[in-house]
Parts: structure tokens; sequence; C-alpha cells
């Protein structure tokens, strides 16, 4: 009997040995509890660690005198255009001042605030409307455009001069479903920077009679003088 409860004292110390292995592999650090989301392997880091977030969500951040953009061209005639600034969405579908054809947003590019937005049928609208439109914008503004659907049905060549004026070097070739964004300036001396167009082809189109979406993403100077 002796024997069997020296077993059982030496066993008992054993299982208690075990627990205190056990609490003090899980519950060290002043005895703090594992979480249920660490112990399923997820990780709250602290704020040092985590990504930055840029204006827009853009990649990177503007230097000092540099307005952060990101203007998205519609997919096809189904998913419509953004155009963001400094943060701010200003056209989108959620704002309900999208529509097929350009969408332009115009902002005063010494200041950053929203002039004025505007979405011109490109298809079926009356292109007067647009003339007018990009004839009256002054100088130091900043012109943000986004196609969505068609963008160069009604275009003519003196839409497509002015949009020269302001910076473009494609809107000469921008054709029927072509996909465009592209941001200028009136009273720009050279081409802007800013611009992408991708063809309408059947052989290359994302979707079926329309070409993937572009996304394009900067810093616009600020107007100093």
């Amino acid at each position: 009997m002796r024997v069997t409860g020296v077993i059982r004292l030496v066993l008992l110390f054993i299982t208690l040995l075990g627990m205190w292995f056990i609490m003090k592999t899980y519950f060290h650090h002043s005895w703090k509890a594992v979480s249920l989301r660490s112990w399923l392997g997820a990780t709250n880091k602290p704020s040092s660690e985590r990504l930055p977030r840029h204006k827009c969500g853009n990649q990177k951040s503007c230097p000092q005198n540099y307005f952060a953009f990101k203007i998205i061209s519609g997919a096809a005639n189904v998913v419509g255009p953004s155009i963001c600034f400094e943060d701010l969405v200003l056209m989108s579908s959620v704002k309900n001042n999208i529509g097929r054809g350009l969408n332009i947003a115009l902002v005063n590019g010494t200041t950053g605030q929203l002039l004025k937005t505007n979405t011109f049928d490109m298809f079926s609208g009356d292109i007067t409307k647009l003339q007018t439109f990009l004839q009256g914008i002054k100088r130091g503004t900043l012109v943000l455009t986004a196609s969505y659907d068609d963008a160069a049905t009604k275009m003519n060549d003196k839409v497509r001069a002015y949009f020269t004026e302001l910076g473009s070097s494609h809107v000469g070739e921008l054709g029927f479903r072509d996909n465009w964004v592209f941001l200028g300036a009136k009273g720009l001396m050279n081409k802007s920077p800013f611009e992408k167009h991708i063809k309408n082809d059947q052989e290359t189109n994302k979707y079926e009679g329309w070409p993937e979406l572009l996304e394009m993403e900067g810093c616009a100077p600020r107007k100093m003088d």
C-alpha cells in the first residue's frame, strides 16, 4: 500500500508539473491570457507598424505644394468612373454625378478647391455643350477627366483642340469606346505627364466590346504664381 501511495504521489506531482508548464507557456508575461484572435493567428500590430494611408488611397504621399489625385475610368458600360482629389471623391457612382461619355472635374490649381463637375454624353449628346464648357475654363484651372462607355463618337476637331491646349497628347487618336483618363491644366506650357489611353480592340479587350478600365494616380503641382 505504501508503494502504491508513493506512486500516486509521484503521478500527482508529474500532473501538477505538467499543468504548471502549460500555464507558464500560454499564460506568461504577468499571467496575461492569450486572446482568441492571437490563438487563431491574428495579431494586432502596433500603430507604429501599420502601413500609412495616403490621400485617395495612393501608393505614395505627395510632397509639399503638390495635390494628390486618382482617376479611374469606367469599366465597359457597367461600372462608372471615379475622380478623387486631395482625399475627396469629386465624382463617382456613389455621389450620383457621373454619366456616359466624359466626366470632368475642374479644380482651382492654387487652392485645390473644387470649382465644377459635369458629364457629357459623347454618344448621343449635344457636343456644343462640351465646347462651351471647355472654352469657359479659366487659366490656372486643373482639369480631371475620366471616360465611361464611349468617349469619342461625338468628338470633333474643336473639342480635340481644346483638350490639346490643356496638355493632352492622346485626344487626337481617341476613338469609339476607347478608355481615357487625363489631368491637364489651362495655360499649361508643355504636354501633361498625367494621361492614359487604351484603344477599343476586339483582340485585346478585357470586356466584350470594351477595353479594360484605366487607373491613374499621382501628384499634381500646385500653381504658385
